[in-house]
């Protein structure tokens, strides 16, 4: 199944509680729960919410707060909602926010968090209501005074990755900022498609600042929509021309629509405004083109021009990974780890390096080093694996387990992550037995659905994964996420074709840049019998996103049509940068059975 774009499943918000001590126990099995009494006052219902809390019994602890706040004040709401979430129950936390946002239509927490949970329900109507509510009171405080104290972070938001730094902020900046913050707690909870539709239906009728755009056409970006994100752009450089977040977008939007004269000449218009800044981007847009050397030349330039050391080396590092080239990753990392300028990414990295160069046990103890690290959940998944590949299976769940008890906030996508894992080493049943149990828990969760649809295909069950899929749309039926993997799924089983390509042009339209989406077009047109014109397809897809899946399929397209020498070149470059791909390696050995 194609479902290298689903962004259903997102890390828990920890809503301003102390996670870890909130849930407690909850990432074990409950224990069992007292006959249920028919309590209908809010303070009985609260004691025993808490008391689910205290035993390990987040489903109970959702669910009776939901059912104490619809006769409580907001306050109860509040931590109805906030306890609800934490669990990952979204029935009973739509039914908490919903009421506290009755109680307190004004309140920005309650109007954040409620637009939060409608969108991972995919209630794109109702979170952009609640953004405009929240939108108007940022409006409110902007045009209050110039000296108005700046406003809270949005509780529970990650650290805002759209924020524009080194500015002087006005009001109107502080708003932007607020926004920025909310969309990051958004795009926790749901995919970008969904939050763009969502936000851009409240900001862009009163926009009027390069910031506003600019976080819109970050998300556009995020949503891949690079001829709307190129506009937004456009929107902002005309209020600011030497807006360097603006610029950024730009040139990534002409990337992203395959025009690049226009993606390195905005680059280079930056540079032009900011040397250093505008010179990391150009390094950056050279990169995303596949000009390494030149990129690598951009980087050296800016390092003779007085640019910070570690950042050049770092981006260097990167760069020599990404285009494949494992032996300069590795020497580069290590020196960035010598120098004290590395960090547990870098340490990441020298451990994938590890495992790509055919060095198991010198990965896991690279990865075991991690396990404690801000790189906890990457690193022992990866180390998983391999235990998993050599039989190791105790010891690899082990990995998963022990820090889910330890760490019950990240409770789900750590069973997510196992379940995956089982399927993927030959475990389908196990796997799915697992997203069962994690239903009960999790009740409704369309995170734990949608990879039950997955894992439904791996393991044969072609039909009820379609099944599953089809009933999601259902309840669904925009979400191009899900239009693209049933496309996909009854295109790469010769099932419906018409219908499938009619889902995929319909997901495309909502994101037209996706490479997972193209390649599913590309994919239909070859199951259609039209080896030629998927072939160029799948080309732009895979020159959008570096897939070895996506370059599996261009090679195949690339064979059938006649030119296997250009086959094989797409298939060895793709394998110098994701050497174990299993599903690159299959379609090779399928087509070439003597390759090596």
């Amino acid at each position: 199944m194609n479902c290298r774009n689903s962004s259903l499943s997102g890390g828990l918000v920890a809503l301003g509680l102390a996670a870890a001590g909130l849930l407690g126990g909850c990432a074990s099995p409950p224990a069992p729960k007292p006959a249920a009494t028919p309590h209908h006052d809010a303070t009985a219902l609260t004691v025993i919410a808490e008391a689910d809390l205290k035993r390990g019994d987040c489903r109970g602890a959702s669910e009776n707060y939901a059912r104490a706040a619809a006769d409580g004040d907001a306050q109860l709401a509040r931590r109805a909602t906030q306890v609800a979430m934490a669990c990952e129950h979204l029935p009973a936390a739509w039914a908490a926010a919903t009421r506290w946002r009755s109680l307190a239509p004004n309140d920005r927490e309650a109007n954040a968090l409620y637009a939060a949970v409608a969108l991972k329900l995919y209630r794109t109507a109702d979170a952009r209501s609640a953004i405009n509510d929240f939108w108007r009171a940022e409006e409110q405080l902007e045009a209050g005074s110039a000296a108005a104290p700046q406003a809270s972070p949005v509780p529970g938001a990650p650290a805002p990755g759209l924020a524009l730094p080194g500015r002087t902020r006005t009001p109107q900046q502080r708003a932007s900022r607020s926004m920025s913050e909310l969309t990051a707690l958004l795009l926790e909870e749901s995919d970008a498609p969904a939050v763009l539709t969502a936000m851009s239906g409240a900001l862009e009728p009163t926009a009027s600042s390069p910031d506003t755009f600019t976080l819109l056409g970050e998300l556009a970006l995020a949503a891949y929509d690079g001829q709307r994100a190129q506009g937004y752009a456009q929107r902002a450089l005309q209020l600011d021309p030497k807006d360097l977040a603006a610029l950024r977008v730009l040139a990534r939007g002409y990337v992203m629509r395959g025009d690049a004269p226009q993606a390195v000449a905005t680059a280079r218009r930056a540079q032009a405004d900011d040397a250093t800044r505008g010179g990391f981007e150009l390094a950056e847009i050279l990169a995303s083109l596949d000009r390494s050397e030149e990129a690598h030349q951009q980087l050296e330039l800016l390092r003779a021009g007085g640019a910070p050391q570690a950042e050049v080396n770092r981006r260097l590092a990167l760069l020599a990974f990404n285009s494949g080239d494992m032996k300069e990753a590795r020497q580069r990392f290590t020196e960035l780890l010598a120098s004290g300028e590395g960090n547990d990414a870098a340490q990441l990295y020298l451990a994938d390096i590890a495992a790509r160069d055919g060095d198991p046990e010198g990965a896991i103890a690279a990865y075991r080093r991690l396990y404690d690290s801000s790189v906890a959940i990457p690193a022992r998944s990866r180390a998983a694996a391999l235990l998993l590949d050599r039989s190791s299976r105790t010891e690899a769940l082990a990995l998963l387990d022990d820090y889910a008890a330890e760490h019950p906030e990240d409770e789900l996508d750590l069973t997510l992550a196992k379940a995956r894992l089982l399927a993927d080493h030959g475990e389908a049943d196990a796997g799915l037995a697992l997203l069962s149990a994690a239903l009960e828990r999790h009740p409704q969760h369309p995170s734990i659905e949608y990879d039950r649809a997955v894992i439904l295909e791996q393991a044969g069950h072609v039909h009820e994964s379609v099944e599953a899929l089809e009933h999601m749309l259902t309840e669904r039926p925009d979400d191009p996420t899900l239009q693209n993997a049933l496309g996909y799924t009854l295109a790469d089983h010769t099932l419906e074709l018409s219908h499938a390509e009619t889902l995929i042009r319909r997901a495309l339209t909502v994101m037209p840049d996706n490479p997972a989406a193209i390649d599913s077009l590309g994919w239909v047109q070859f199951r259609q019998g039209d080896a030629r014109g998927a072939a160029a397809t799948l080309a732009h897809a895979y020159s959008l996103g570096h897939d070895p899946e996506i370059a599996a399929h261009w090679g195949e397209a690339l064979w059938v049509s006649g030119q296997q020498a250009e086959a094989r070149r797409v298939w060895a470059a793709a394998l110098a940068r994701e050497p174990d791909s299993k599903h690159l390696k299959a379609t090779i050995k399928r087509l070439i059975p003597d390759a090596h």
